[in-house]
């Protein structure tokens, strides 16, 4: 098994798992390796180092994995109604906030994305129709996500109904394989 990192043109990072070296050449030439962001196949190789697994890359696993933890609670927090608006952090926030690097923000994207996709029923282009039906109490409240048109998203906010758009990689609705 061969563990590439790979890099599209819209700078976006992520792994590539393949057979072999000769598998992922064959891949190239035939443009089968696409990012799951974007679906660019203009993909370069990056140079990595061989992954030792060490007393110290033991002890900095559990760091990485509260960070991800963080992401999933603050994700959950304004979901259930806890910020007034989610996309605008407090000044507090905005002064303690560490700097992240792009790697960091694009996973942090990720691991919302597939909250979402989790626990959430997919109604598809439904979803504004469905969304009014819970609204005037006409269905059971569940959380939907789907695809919206400009027009009917604002429609929607104009009767209250409160919304949120979450850009989906093609590669996470659906199947890759």
């Amino acid at each position: 098994m061969k563990v590439l990192n790979l890099c599209c043109s819209a700078q976006h990072r992520y792994e590539g798992w393949f057979g072999s070296e000769a598998d992922y050449l064959a891949q190239i030439e035939k443009n089968l390796v696409a990012c799951p962001l974007c679906g660019d196949t203009q993909v370069q190789r990056l140079p990595s180092a061989p992954h030792v697994l060490t007393s110290h890359s033991r002890a900095a696993t559990p760091e990485r994995e509260s960070a991800g933890a963080a992401v999933a609670t603050s994700t959950r927090s304004a979901s259930d109604g806890g910020a007034a608006n989610p996309s605008e952090p407090t000044d507090r926030q905005a002064a303690h906030a560490p700097p992240m690097d792009p790697q960091a923000l694009q996973a942090a994207w990720m691991h919302a994305v597939q909250h979402v996709i989790d626990h959430t029923d997919d109604v598809g282009s439904r979803f504004a129709e469905e969304a009014r039906r819970m609204h005037y109490g006409e269905a059971e409240e569940r959380p939907i996500r789907g695809q919206a048109t400009p027009v009917e998203a604002r429609s929607l906010r104009e009767e209250g109904i409160e919304i949120a758009s979450l850009p989906m990689p093609a590669a996470m609705k659906g199947p890759v394989q």
